[in-house]
C-alpha cells in the first residue's frame, strides 16, 4: 500500500483547518511531522492536494476529490480499531445544532443516546444555520440539527420536526394588551433580532419580507437568551422559537403577541455530508431522532 492512514488524518485535518500548523496541533504531532506526511503523500502519487495561498492551504480538484474517500475509510478504519479493542458502542459522533436546537432539544437527546451506549463520547457544537452547515459540508461535524432552509448539494437534508416563532414584548409594552397587531403596528415598533444568518432570522425575513424594508430593526444579537433580556427591559419586540420562550411565557415574564396574516411555521432539518461515510454512531443518532423516545417530551 502505497499511503498510510497517518498520511491520510494529516492531509484531513490540514484540509478542515487550512493551515499545517493548525492541522498538525490538532493531531497533537510535529508540524515538521505532519509536513513530512503530507509531501511523501504527494509525491508518492506525484499530484498536489492544496493550493497555497499564502499561509492558507486550499483544497485544489484533486484534493477536494480525495477528501471524502479519504473520511470515509478513517471512519471504517476507527471502527475496525474499537471492534478489534472490543469497545461496545457505536463511538465518536460530532454533532453540530443551531442555538434553539442545541440549547433545547440536544441535550435529552443526548442523555438517551448515553443511557443505551454510556461509553460513546458526544462532541456537541452550538452556532446559526450557516455555520453549521458550512462545517457538514467540510466534514468537520459527523451530523447537524438545523432550524433554517438551505441550498448546498452536497448536503442530505432530512425532514425532523415542526416548530413555530413566537413574537414577544415585556409585559410593559405598549402593544402587550393588543389581541391583534396590523402592519402599522409592525413598523411603528422597535424589533431585538437574531443575526443573519441564522436560521430564526431567515424565517422571520421570509414571513414578514413586504414590511421588511420598512421595519425598525435598532439591535440583532446571535444569542437568543440576550434578546429576551433586551426584550424584558422593554427595549422593542422580539421574534424566536417557542422552545427559547416557554418558561419565560409560562412565567408572565413576557407575553405572546399574534399579527394580522403572519403565520411563522418553520422545520428543523437534520444534514449530513452525502459522500460522508455513515458510522454506526450516525445511524443510531438518526434512528433516535425520529424514535418516539426521542421526542417524548419534547414540546
Amino acid at each position: 500500500m502505497r499511503y498510510t492512514l497517518r498520511q491520510l488524518e494529516v492531509f484531513l485535518a490540514t484540509a478542515r483547518q487550512q493551515n499545517l500548523s493548525k492541522g498538525a496541533l490538532s493531531l497533537a504531532i510535529s508540524q515538521s511531522a505532519a509536513s513530512d506526511a503530507l509531501k511523501e503523500l504527494e509525491h508518492q502519487f506525484d499530484l498536489k492536494l492544496f493550493d497555497r495561498i499564502g499561509k492558507r492551504l486550499q483544497l485544489n480538484d484533486n484534493g477536494r476529490l480525495l477528501l471524502p474517500k479519504a473520511e470515509e475509510l478513517l471512519n471504517r478504519a476507527l471502527e475496525l480499531e474499537q471492534s478489534l479493542a472490543h469497545q461496545h458502542g457505536p463511538g465518536t459522533l460530532k454533532v453540530g445544532a443551531t442555538l434553539s436546537i442545541g440549547n433545547h432539544l440536544c441535550i435529552p437527546l443526548i442523555e438517551l443516546y448515553r443511557r443505551e451506549y454510556p461509553q460513546s463520547k458526544i462532541n456537541l457544537e452550538i452556532g446559526n444555520t450557516e455555520s453549521i452547515s458550512a462545517k457538514v459540508a467540510s466534514f468537520e461535524l459527523d451530523i447537524g440539527l438545523i432550524e433554517g432552509d438551505i441550498n448546498d448539494p452536497h448536503l442530505e437534508i432530512i425532514s425532523w420536526r415542526d416548530d413555530d416563532l413566537v413574537i414577544f414584548a415585556s409585559p410593559d409594552h405598549p402593544l402587550a394588551n393588543k389581541k391583534l397587531l396590523g402592519a402599522t403596528d409592525l413598523v411603528k415598533a422597535n424589533w431585538i433580532l437574531r443575526e443573519n444568518g441564522s436560521g430564526t432570522r431567515q424565517t422571520f425575513n421570509r414571513v414578514m419580507h413586504e414590511l421588511l424594508p420598512r421595519l425598525n430593526v435598532v439591535l440583532e444579537i446571535q444569542q437568543p437568551e440576550a434578546i429576551i433580556q433586551a426584550v424584558k427591559s422593554g427595549m422593542g419586540l422580539g421574534c424566536l422559537s417557542q422552545l427559547s420562550l416557554h418558561e419565560h411565557l409560562r412565567r408572565g415574564e413576557l407575553v405572546k403577541l399574534a399579527a394580522r396574516a403572519l403565520v411563522f411555521r418553520r422545520k428543523f432539518y437534520l444534514i449530513m455530508h452525502r459522500q460522508k461515510f455513515k458510522s454506526a454512531a450516525m445511524k443510531h443518532w438518526l434512528a433516535l431522532c425520529h424514535s418516539p423516545a426521542g421526542k417524548a417530551g419534547l414540546p
